[in-house]
Formats: structure tokens, sequence, C-alpha cells
């Protein structure tokens, strides 16, 4: 049975809902759209707010031969797929248009295999990512593609979508349901469905009854991920391993994006070990970098390695409060004079003027600005 999203799915612009910035008349994607303009594009914004319609839409415009992947489970077979004529089939003639949704989740290579095809033309790149592309795209690729950025459904959009289902619904239930979506049509839609198949009414009671009986997703901007990624880390700063490896599990089953939980990692090494264990900025790189080549679903032993090692390292904060506290007298004080000696003498006239007069390479004299002589801020203490 074709799922009720697919059944609405618009069909062309004038169905569309939402991103007006976008498709109202003589915006970027309008004119694309009504122009014929080949080009390839990433689109980025939250779930639900309709990159894989919009995807579409262009496609057919340009009567061009459409594929789609999920980068979560695709590879580079399937690209090759693509490009062979005789595998992939179709029109011979128009363009191909690959749409890559997730495209975050490809690592490196797999962005690097893909990269000449599009430099070529023989694939023209629609990506679709809720994460921003100028952490989780290749420079290269990225500098090949326009980016479009999605905002998240109005409640008038979701009310709009709501009401296309063609289910009668009361104006309660659709307050309700709007609330909960959180700007997610597809949210929104799979939620009418689910209780129409459990009840096959759509009431408010029914349909608090059916979000409480299923899985709900792992909002990558709600509370539970900010809750998650916070006391993983409070675990990695306390020094134990056992519950830094649950809540990393927490996240990696519920599919955050393990890029997002490395880089973490990397602030964590620097933050909060610091001095008292170098090698640890070493060690979470290292493991930013297997993430990025390998990805899920092996990438997962690399980071339950690197959260242990870092749990376990010594712990030093000198440098991070030090720098804070320097950071808040440059924004207290602002461009204080620097010393006549440490300044760079690049011409007679400068050096006339005392520039770089008494300088002396190891000297014991405080460099400091005159209204912070005798400040510190390094107060090394390993706990």
């Amino acid at each position: 049975m074709e799922p009720l999203a697919s059944k609405i799915r618009p069909q062309n612009l004038n169905e569309f809902v939402g991103q007006e910035h976008l498709i109202d008349k003589n915006k970027p994607l309008y004119i694309a759209i009504n122009k014929k303009h080949l080009f390839s594009f990433i689109l980025w914004g939250p779930p639900g707010t309709g990159k894989t319609t919009l995807a579409r839409i262009y496609a057919k415009s340009l009567n061009a031969e459409f594929f789609e992947l999920s980068a979560v489970s695709a590879g580079k077979d399937d690209i090759r797929a693509i490009i062979d004529e005789k595998k992939s089939g179709g029109n011979l003639f128009g363009p191909k248009i690959l749409f890559l949704d997730e495209i975050h989740r490809f690592n490196k290579a797999q962005q690097d295999f893909l990269l000449p095809y599009v430099e070529s033309g023989k694939l023209t790149l629609i990506g679709a990512t809720t994460e921003n592309p100028s952490f989780e795209v290749i420079p290269a690729l990225l500098s090949r593609c326009k980016v479009f950025v999605l905002e998240e459904l109005k409640d008038e959009n979701i009310e709009k979508i709501i009401k296309r289902t063609g289910y009668k619904i009361k104006k309660d239930a659709i307050k309700w349901l709007t609330s909960f979506s959180n700007g997610d049509a597809r949210q929104a839609i799979t939620t009418i469905e689910n209780t129409i198949n459990l009840y096959k009414e759509l009431t408010l009671e029914n349909l608090k009854n059916t979000v409480q009986s299923k899985f709900i997703r792992y909002d990558k901007r709600g509370d539970e991920h900010h809750n998650l990624i916070s006391a993983f880390i409070k675990s990695m700063r306390a020094s134990q391993p056992d519950p830094t490896l649950y809540y990393l599990s927490r996240m990696i089953e519920a599919g955050e994006d393990p890029k997002f939980i490395a880089r973490r990692m990397v602030i964590f090494a620097s933050e909060d070990i610091g001095l008292a264990q170098p090698t640890a900025l070493v060690v979470a790189n290292e493991v930013f970098r297997a993430v990025e080549t390998i990805g899920y679903p092996e990438c997962a032993i690399n980071l339950a390695n690197g959260a242990v090692y870092l749990a376990q390292a010594k712990k030093d904060r000198s440098i991070y409060e030090s720098f804070r506290m320097a950071q808040n007298d440059v924004k207290t004080y602002g461009n204080l004079n620097i010393p006549l000696n440490l300044r760079n003498p690049s011409t007679k006239l400068l050096e006339g003027l005392g520039y770089g007069k008494g300088y002396e390479k190891y000297t014991k004299e405080d460099l400091m600005p005159d209204k912070l002589k005798n400040k510190r801020y390094l107060k090394t203490k390993k706990v």
C-alpha cells in the first residue's frame, strides 16, 4: 500500500507548501525550475521540510533521469550503476540527476569518489542534509554546489498539509498535532496514518495514544539530543567510563551523526584534559578522522575506544579557564597599547619611534600591556 506521504506529495510548485523564500516568484528555486537551469545543489534544513519533494519537482521540470539514494545504505557501486548507461537504462539523452538523501552520511572517501562525476557533468547532484554542509561535505564537492537553506515549517504550513490528507479531524486535534510535529510535515502525516491504521478515527485522544505507543524519533534539535551529549561529556569529565559508554551507545543507536560526537570529543580533549595528557588531543583527532573515513556502523568502535581513553585520562582545565580569563580582559579593556619593544619595526620611521627597541628574546620582563602588568591567567592544577 502506498504511504500517505507519497499519495499527497506535491507534484509542482503550485502545490508545494512552505519555503516561500525559495519558491515564490523570482526566488532562486522558482527561477531554476521555470527556466530549467541545470546545476548541482544542496538542500540543507530540518526533517520534513520538503527537501525530497523539491528535488523531484526540479528533476521533473528538466525531464531528467532521476535517481534517488540514501547515503545511509548507498555506496560506490550504486554510483557506478547510475553512471553505467546499460545498467541505469532510462533516458539516454536527458541529464542524470542523483538525489542523495542524508549526504552528510557519505564519508570522505565516498564523497571523493562522487566528485569527478559531478565535476564532469555526468551527474547533477542534489544533496539533502539536516547538518551544516560546511562541516559535512568536502570542500571540493561543496564548491561545485549551490546551497539552499530550508526553514522549519510554520504552524499554518503544517495545518494546511494536515488538511490536505483528506481526513476529517477536529480543530483541537489539528492544533495538538501541529504543535507535536514541531515543523516536521512528515511527522504529522505519519502520525495521522498510524492513527487511522490503529483507531480508524482522528480524535485528539487517539492521536496521543498513537504517539505514546510508538518509538518517538530522536530530535537532533530537541531536549533529548542536548541531554545525551551533556551526560556523555559530564561522564568523561568525571572519569567514569561506564556511563560514558552508556550515553555514547544511546546516541549511536538513536542515529546521532558520528562526526558530531567526534567533534565534541576533540573539544573535550583540549577543554578538560589539556596539559595533563597532551596526547588526548591527538587521539581525539584520530578518532574524528577515522569516523570521517569509515562511517557507521564500524566507526562506532572508534568512538567507543576514544571515549574511554578520554574518560580515563587525567584532567586539567587550566588552559581553558586561563584562555577565557584572557578573552574577558580583551572584551573589558579593548585594544590596549602593545609595549613598544614588542612592536614590529618594519620601516625606518617605526624604528625611529622606538618600535622593537630593547627587545630581548628570552627576557624575564613582563610583556603584558601596562594596564595588565602582573596579571596572571595560567595557574596549572592537575586533578
